[in-house]
């Protein structure tokens, strides 16, 4: 279920036709939240959403100051040296606004699921846009921040690159498309079965890969207790393992795949079972975090360039 874009070219028109009797350096931007002015070229941005984060560095824009990555201290390993400086403003959950203000931003970018309580004083501190949700809607949020960035042609080439990758994986795979691919994440009090409405289940699904009948849900995910790992069977089976410093899931992954049922389960017998980073798989969420995901399915299927 791949997401549908936001189209730039009908944002960039309503930006001009707003503009035609405005100030030259600002543009109207639609949103989660409705229309607002941002500068033409901000330079002081603040980003309230993990994915958030790596849209603005991949369109060449180092935030003053960005939410603690999920996972880290305080940023992803992939994106660590680009945030170096980088002023941590709280969590997504909850981002300090008086820190917030004193860096002074001239552009918030975050999301409606996130902040929408906070949005009006968010919005007393600098024009602020919010996406609409999370979970698998990255390529819809990246072309929003784009847009709000003044940089919306840049974006649609990397979106476009990106496209290009999964066309060429999905070429490369061929009849393998049909192998039906398991998503299971470990965390430190719960397992998750992963569906189809989630950043690793949308891109899996672009490229065209099956997911097994009991996962071929457009839904997120369930908890799932040791009775459900039957359903975790499939052709291939990508697990990943939350472990942010509170808990042991790494217990969790240790007890669970030394299940009988686990052990059991055909994808485990035939060695077709595949540890990956969660902030990449899952986490992270965001556009620099996909392509290093197509660069693991690329080498664990054996067509890396």
């Amino acid at each position: 279920m791949t997401p549908t874009r936001r189209p730039f070219g009908l944002l960039a028109l309503a930006a001009a036709t707003v503009f035609a009797f405005g100030p030259a350096d600002a543009r109207m931007v639609e949103h989660a939240m409705g229309t607002t002015e941002v500068p033409d070229d901000p330079e002081r941005v603040v980003v309230l959403t993990n994915e958030g984060t790596e849209a603005v560095l991949a369109l060449g824009v180092t935030p003053v100051g960005a939410v603690r990555s999920w996972l880290g201290d305080p940023w992803y390993r992939h994106i660590e040296t680009a945030m170096d400086g980088v002023q941590v403003v709280g969590t997504e959950h909850a981002p300090t606004l008086e820190v917030i203000a004193a860096l002074q931003p001239d552009l918030i970018l975050g999301n409606r699921q996130r902040q929408e309580e906070v949005y009006s004083q968010l919005s007393a501190i600098a024009p602020t846009v919010l996406s609409e949700r999370l979970r698998g809607d990255w390529q819809v949020n990246f072309a929003l921040y784009a847009e709000a960035l003044g940089r919306a042609e840049e974006g649609e080439e990397i979106l476009d690159a990106f496209d290009a990758r999964t066309r060429a994986i999905a070429d490369a795979l061929g009849e393998t498309l049909e192998e039906e691919i398991s998503l299971v994440r470990f965390l430190p009090s719960s397992t998750r079965i992963y569906y189809k409405d989630t950043f690793a289940g949308i891109i899996l699904d672009q490229i065209g890969l099956a997911r097994p009948p009991a996962q071929d849900r457009d839904e997120f995910a369930d908890e799932v207790t040791r009775e459900r790992i039957p359903e975790m069977e499939g052709d291939r089976l990508f697990y990943f393992v939350y472990e942010p410093g509170e808990g042991d899931a790494l217990s969790v992954e240790a007890d669970w795949t030394s299940e009988p049922l686990w052990q059991s389960l055909d994808v485990v017998e035939a060695g077709n079972v595949h540890r990956v980073d969660d902030a990449v798989w899952n986490t992270a969420g965001g556009v620099l975090a996909a392509n290093r995901m197509l660069d693991d399915l690329e080498r664990i299927y054996g067509i890396a360039e």
